[in-house]
């Protein structure tokens, strides 16, 4: 799901969304979704409870508002439809971001879990996409599985 006020209106071309296309299709993932809503929190809400609800979608991206603009409210849109925070992709992509430019400290995008469907933001330029989903991209498989319940995480006790 792109957020974005222009690409909304037809005045901009969606880049960002081709660029989490072509990655996924090298994850093998299929696409069941895909939408362009503008910088409101309410509607970027309303899409992630619909795709998420839906009990088709594994896995929700979006790309774009998770800056500090005053227009920029995917964060707080996520958020307000999560039920868990699953805040280390969010801090992988960051820190990996950190070492290529100091700008990455500027991403406000969270990751979380509504249901058995995970909710991941990422940055809105095309490259950032890229690299943001370079980092993430080996856990996916593994965070879907385990959200669908056919993956069992185990915990070992410590004895002394």
């Amino acid at each position: 799901m792109t957020v974005s006020d222009s690409g909304h209106k037809g005045e901009r071309h969606d880049e960002s969304g081709e660029t989490i296309r072509s990655c996924l299709a090298r994850l093998n993932s299929l696409e069941a979704h895909y939408g362009i809503v503008p910088d409101e929190k309410d509607m970027i809400a309303a899409k992630l409870r619909e795709w998420a609800d839906s009990g088709s979608v594994d896995l929700i991206l979006t790309t774009g508002g998770t800056g500090l603009s005053p227009r920029d409210v995917t964060p707080e849109g996520t958020l307000s439809v999560v039920d868990r925070l699953a805040p280390g992709f969010s801090e992988a992509m960051r820190a990996e971001s950190l070492k290529k430019t100091q700008r990455a400290m500027l991403s406000r995008g969270v990751s979380g879990t509504r249901g058995r469907c995970l909710i991941i933001n990422l940055p809105g330029s095309p490259r950032a996409v890229k690299e943001s989903l370079e980092v993430i991209s080996d856990a996916l498989p593994h965070a879907v599985d385990v959200l669908r319940g056919q993956v069992r995480e185990c915990a070992t006790e410590i004895s002394r």
